[in-house]
């Protein structure tokens, strides 16, 4: 195997953002992206770095990414790792590439501590929901995701006391 996994670079910026409307266009998505290159270098590489990324590369190629930030479990007293993006470029599918960041991202949770991975998939997305459980990934059906954003979250914000 021919597979390297590196924490992103700053270097790496357009790659990452290309990666992400690779990504959008893949989940039907792509008028949602509204993120820039200062953007993402901001959250990635700024004075005190909220999100993190890493990159696969097959054979020296940049294959995928694994985007994530910390969580935290009230029940279990620690932190763990939210996987915000996982997308592996179709041409390098089929090659471990997704599993190795997945485990690579499971090894830093064990390494620092954290109590649990964690990510959302889409519902129409059967082969990675398939893929996820065959990693043993249990789905949370009994959990509905929550966002409030836009005209809303401004609306939610004038409620503010």
């Amino acid at each position: 195997m021919s597979l390297a996994i590196s924490r992103a670079r700053p270097d790496q910026i357009g790659l990452i953002l290309s990666l992400i409307r690779e990504l959008a266009e893949y989940e039907q998505l792509s008028h949602e992206v509204e993120a820039t290159e200062a953007m993402i270098s901001a959250a990635l590489f700024g004075e005190h770095p909220l999100l993190f990324c890493e990159i696969a590369a097959w054979r020296g190629e940049p294959a995928g990414f694994a985007v994530w930030f910390l969580n935290f479990s009230t029940f279990s007293g620690r932190h763990g790792i939210y996987l915000e993006d996982l997308f592996v470029r179709p041409a390098f599918r089929g090659k471990g590439i997704g599993k190795a960041l997945l485990s690579h991202l499971a090894k830093t949770c064990i390494d620092n501590g954290w109590s649990r991975l964690q990510w959302s998939v889409l519902d129409w997305n059967e082969p990675s929901i398939a893929f996820y459980k065959s990693l043993g990934a249990a789905l949370m059906e009994e959990w509905t995701l929550c966002r409030v954003n836009g005209a809303a979250l401004a609306a939610l914000a004038k409620r503010a006391p």
